[in-house]
């Protein structure tokens, strides 16, 4: 990574207010550009033909159009910073077209599906199953980014709260609702919390923990891949195919089934986070095509294929 590509990723961070997770995507993306455009002298060397060239070699690399898009979009900051800093005179990326890429439909699951997923987990009755019943009601009674999830502090419970307070993308704080169920898995978790099977010492380094859900790995809390894999777990033993479901999902299925049952799109868009509206505009195609499969399969007048 060359250093001009350190300072643009800098400022990112002091004045956008980028999240982590956007800035290691740019310096992906910027050092994949500055690799393959080394023979034209990288990207403060390379000229418009040569931005073009590397970008049309995307789609032959096999690279979806949505990376594609996030690549150039990369580029094209890059590129202006580059420029209000004087280390180049013009924009050569300033004519790339965006590719065409339709928006697909979220995966979700069914009311019946995420009933039958945590009355599967709650036939256990060890710490570890107590600990994904809370997760997964968690998820799927606030909406909360699997991150937001994880990160979440024991005091954040500790008074049984009908609501927490959640940092999401952009540093933003907002409310999430917890309803009787995710609360009382809450407190069934944190009575089993310190009964994990694990050495004592580990035990011990446990229940000190800071987090609502810790680990002792790096990070000390549970992490979003160890929380995917528990939950492919659980989705076999509830007969639901593992490929359909994440933390994600869990998140999807909490905006859709608000919709369906008549919520406010604006309030939906609250709970998620979602700075624009046309993020969460993309639920209601599946709250609609819920509402016609019902209309057909229950109107007296719906006709029969």
């Amino acid at each position: 990574m060359t250093p001009q590509i350190e300072a643009f990723l800098e400022m990112m961070a002091v004045e956008r207010d980028a999240s982590p997770h956007t800035l290691a995507a740019y310096g992906r993306d910027l050092a994949d550009a500055e690799t393959h455009l080394g023979h034209a002298g990288g990207l403060l060397g390379a000229a418009q033909t040569d931005i073009e060239a590397w970008y049309a070699d995307l789609s032959k690399r096999g690279l979806s159009a949505a990376t594609a898009a996030r690549r150039r979009a990369s580029v094209r900051q890059f590129y202006r910073f580059a420029v209000g800093e004087s280390w180049r005179e013009d924009d050569p990326s300033r004519r790339l077209d965006a590719p065409k890429q339709g928006r697909p439909l979220p995966k979700s699951l069914s009311r019946e599906e995420v009933g039958c997923l945590l009355d599967v987990i709650a036939q256990k009755d060890s710490a570890s199953a107590k600990r994904l019943l809370a997760l997964v009601e968690m998820a799927y009674a606030s909406g909360m980014r699997v991150s937001e999830l994880l990160g979440l502090k024991l005091e954040a419970v500790q008074r049984d709260p009908a609501y927490l307070i959640v940092r999401g993308k952009g540093n933003k704080e907002r409310l999430v609702p917890l309803n009787s169920s995710a609360r009382e898995a809450i407190k069934a978790w944190l009575e089993a919390r310190n009964a994990l099977d694990a050495k004592p010492k580990i035990k011990a380094k446990t229940a000190a923990s800071p987090w609502l859900f810790p680990s002792t790995g790096k990070s000390g809390h549970l992490t979003p891949r160890r929380f995917a894999q528990l939950l492919d777990e659980a989705a076999a033993a509830a007969g639901i195919d593992p490929s359909r479901i994440s933390p994600h999902v869990l998140r999807h299925a909490f905006a859709t089934h608000l919709l369906e049952g008549g919520a406010d799109l604006r309030v939906v868009q609250t709970l998620l986070g979602h700075v624009d509206i046309s993020t969460t505009q993309i639920y209601t195609h599946l709250a609609t095509d819920h509402l016609s499969q019902v209309v057909q399969s229950k109107h007296p007048l719906a006709r029969k294929n």
